[in-house]
């Protein structure tokens, strides 16, 4: 697996990797906060790697989709019976590939912590790869042909735009590096209403690969780019969660919010995008990540108990063994889930034998702290009461022999059950360690093996010091635990709005007007000469100010002005952004050489409707209506909206004032005739 602090930015793509090294450089020292791709450590050592077996697996598949054709298309025997040679040696390498990549996507190890204290590795992920993307032409191109303006204007805007996309190929394992994939992504929204109408696309193709498989992947929709990156947003949360010090209880607190925050983020995509390309953001993907999230969140849980609840009491005991039981629980949930048909074949053997060898872990520890209950912690007679109310839940079922009370009361019957405890805790711990053997990337985790040999001794030094020669009687099967936690997981969503950016192509005017989903006539200069009633029209809203009505006869209508019209110059000035107060003084300073108004006029359906709308709301008599809050609005806020990978919906921020068709004696209280 990849760490985003030292991911190169090859990206898996074609091409000498050194020259793209060279561009991130380039990249990045204009945008160092966030983005570090040359931190020389093994994860970067570990990044590389997988980069080249990315292109290796690139080149693979494009000539086995050759020989594949090739095959198809002829009819010479001869010539089938070496491209069936040459198909099985290429797919021999494929796996051959693959299978190295997934050692090192199950490489856990460079991830963790260096803190000295033992603690369970946890499974963090890695980010997705993407190849260069040059968007100089494309937008330039488009902002000549639909917003009519000159393109070459806007390279500025392009470049710092596409040093965003290079810099978030390479985020930092920090927060820092998480608000820079979350610029990009806000940024997205903007690209996608200023350039991706619904009726055609760019020509550009966003290729990403797998995160475990390497499989290359590409679409045009610019929702497989918002879907990426959202990816890798809550892959970054699991590598922050998975280096932190849990011996702490600061640190076991961050892991639990990156967890949860991962969580939330493969939930979102989950329920917000569909048709996946690649595997790895399939819905029964996401559905085992959010789930193997969770368990990780729960497993904080427990050390967070752990530490908190340093005394040894009989329910302080009870507690950890619910606790542990829980993390038992939501392990075999994630287990069962990793072994299904569309995801048993995806993910890496050590992950599912990893949270296998969890569960089970788990399950012995329940059992420990039951034991330690009950021969560590006896009651006395006040606690009694408390203890024999805690214990009445505590197992699934009933154990057999006497009431509660008695055999609370009775040291030889809590020894009894205690052992039954331990001897399957034992039971446990050495089924965990036989399944952590049958994997050889497990067996390689020094510190995995540490932690279950010193649970695993710990049980059977606990059932040596209890066990007495004299027990003639058969050691019973103790119950399983009720599972039970004080602190139940969270779904964190990703907090758009946390970080605010602005749009790059603001020049362009307001979103509600000029986006790539309208259209408008070309701009229109009118030169006004103020007459004797003034100009002639009245005025409403602000960037871009509409002409809400039109005298017949006045200078505005001779001019050719019409309601529906937005201001977007005056005497040169460009006003698309400019308030109502400005545009009206900009008017008033105009002298007996008259003024000229550059205005347009929007297109089909959408500037009907909303001359309609308007129309219906004044004759309604619908009083004041409120400016645009959107149109002034520079900094993205949170958008929830639903949508698919082919198509990324958001719901629409049009101006109530688009566009009107009023009656001129309808003027409201934030309208004035000039």
């Amino acid at each position: 697996m990849l760490a985003p602090a030292e991911e190169s930015p090859a990206g898996g793509g074609d091409g000498d990797g050194s020259f793209v090294l060279l561009q991130a450089l380039k990249s990045s020292s204009t945008r160092k906060q966030g983005c570090d791709p040359f931190a020389q450590t093994q994860r970067s050592k570990l990044q590389h790697r997988r980069a080249r077996i990315n292109q290796q697996i690139n080149k693979e598949m494009r000539m086995r989709a050759g020989a594949e054709n090739l095959f198809r298309a002829t009819s010479n025997h001869k010539v089938k019976e070496t491209v069936a040679l040459e198909l099985s040696y290429v797919n021999s390498n494929l796996q051959l590939l693959k299978e190295e990549l997934e050692e090192l996507n199950s490489c856990m190890d460079v991830y963790q912590n260096d803190s000295e204290s033992i603690s369970v590795p946890m499974i963090p992920l890695g980010l997705k790869e993407t190849k260069e993307l040059d968007l100089l032409a494309p937008l330039k191109d488009f902002i000549s042909e639909h917003y009519g303006e000159d393109g070459s204007l806007f390279e500025k805007e392009i470049k710092e735009f596409m040093e965003l996309r290079q810099a978030m190929r390479t985020p930092s394992r920090n927060e820092a590096g998480l608000e820079l994939l979350m610029e990009y992504y806000n940024q997205l929204y903007f690209l996608d209403n200023r350039f991706f109408p619904p009726s055609k696309n760019l020509g550009v193709f966003f290729h990403w690969y797998d995160s475990l498989t390497g499989v290359p992947s590409q679409q045009r929709a610019l929702a497989f780019e918002k879907g990426s990156v959202l990816f890798n947003i809550g892959a970054l949360h699991t590598q922050i969660g998975a280096r932190q010090d849990r011996a702490s209880l600061p640190g076991v607190n961050r892991a639990i919010d990156a967890f949860q925050k991962a969580a939330g983020a493969f939930n979102y995509l989950k329920e917000n995008f569909s048709n996946a390309p690649s595997l790895d953001m399939s819905s029964s993907s996401l559905n085992m990540l959010v789930r193997l999230m969770i368990a990780q969140v729960q497993e904080c849980v427990f050390e967070k108990v752990t530490l908190l609840r340093a005394q040894s009491d009989f329910l302080t005991q009870l507690q950890l063994a619910q606790e542990a039981a829980r993390v038992e629980d939501v392990y075999s949930l994630v287990h069962q889930t990793m072994t299904q048909a569309h995801v048993k074949d995806y993910v890496p053997f050590s992950w599912t034998t990893m949270v296998h060898v969890k569960s089970e872990h788990f399950k012995a520890l329940s059992h420990y702290f039951a034991a330690i209950a009950l021969c560590d912690c006896p009651a006395s007679s006040a606690e009694l009461p408390e203890h024999e109310k805690a214990f009445i839940q505590f197992h699934v079922t009933m154990p057999d022999g006497p009431s509660l009370r008695v055999l609370l009361q009775d040291p030889e019957e809590r020894r009894k059950l205690g052992k039954a405890h331990l001897k399957k805790a034992i039971m446990k711990h050495e089924e965990a360690m036989r399944i952590h053997s049958l994997c050889k990337i497990l067996r390689k985790m020094d510190i995995l093996q540490e932690v279950l040999s010193f649970a695993h001794k710990r049980s059977l030094s606990k059932y040596s010091e209890i066990d007495h020669e004299e027990d003639f009687f058969e050691t019973g099967d103790a119950p399983d635990i009720h599972p039970k936690t004080h602190q139940k997981p969270e779904i964190k969503s990703p907090n758009f709005s946390q970080v605010k950016v602005t749009d790059l192509f603001h020049r362009l005017g307001p979103l509600s007007v000029f986006s790539a989903k309208n259209k408008w006539y070309p701009v229109r200069r009118v030169h006004l000469v103020r007459g004797e009633n003034g100009f002639g029209f009245t005025l409403r809203g602000d960037s871009p100010v509409l002409i809400a009505g039109v005298i017949p006869g006045g200078c505005a209508a001779e001019a050719g002005l019409k309601e529906g019209d937005y201001i977007i110059s005056v005497n040169g000035k460009d006003c698309k952004w400019s308030k109502h107060a400005e545009v009206v003084q900009l008017l008033k300073s105009t002298g007996e050489e008259g003024v000229e108004i550059g205005v347009i006029t929007l297109q089909g359906p959408e500037g009907q409707k909303a001359m309609d709308k308007k129309a219906a709301v004044m004759s309604a008599g619908g009083g004041l209506l409120k400016n645009n809050k959107e149109n002034s609005r520079k900094s993205l806020m949170n958008s929830k909206s639903a949508s698919t990978l082919l198509v990324w919906n958001k719901k629409s921020k049009r101006s109530k004032n688009s566009t009107y068709s009023v009656p001129f004696t309808a003027v409201g209280d934030n309208e004035a005739m000039y």
